[in-house]
């Protein structure tokens, strides 16, 4: 009786030393939207900004958010990405795969197109003050990173 009392009390004082395991939550990768890669999309900046938040809670690596951001690209976008070699290669990092994606999809409209878009701008019947007012920031912000 004396063996498996101290077989006991051995094993409650390894599992007492341990460390917590972490849980990464995969579950959030739902909240990342799909993107495409097309103009009518969600900018590639607010793709990449909801991986890394996303992340950030489910405590993911970057070959992680890599995994995901694969999984959560459509159309163009998951065609460039099988297409390009570059991102394939030993030791893709996460930093890698957003330069060479804010390199291919970069906005390639000049500032006078998004200045002529800012002043046109009119307010959709169904569109709230609030709303017309955030496209606006949107549309000015846009003009202020090319040109700042």
């Amino acid at each position: 009786m004396a063996e498996p009392k101290a077989e006991l009390q051995h094993l409650k004082e390894r599992t007492s030393v341990r460390t917590p395991t972490v849980q990464k939550g995969l579950s959030l990768i739902s909240l990342i939207p799909k993107w495409s890669g097309s103009e009518t999309e969600i900018p590639l900046e607010e793709f990449l900004s909801s991986i890394e938040s996303s992340s950030r809670m489910g405590l993911w690596q970057d070959a992680e958010k890599l995994e995901i951001a694969f999984l959560r690209l459509s159309d163009v976008g998951k065609q460039f990405y099988i297409g390009c070699l570059e991102l394939h290669a030993p030791g893709v990092t996460w930093q890698n795969f957003k330069d060479v994606f804010r390199h291919r999809f970069r906005d390639t409209h000049t500032d006078q197109y998004h200045l002529m878009r800012l002043q046109t701008a009119r307010q959709s019947r169904n569109e709230s003050i609030q709303e017309f007012a955030d496209r606006c920031r949107a549309l000015a912000q846009k003009k202020v990173c090319k040109s700042g």
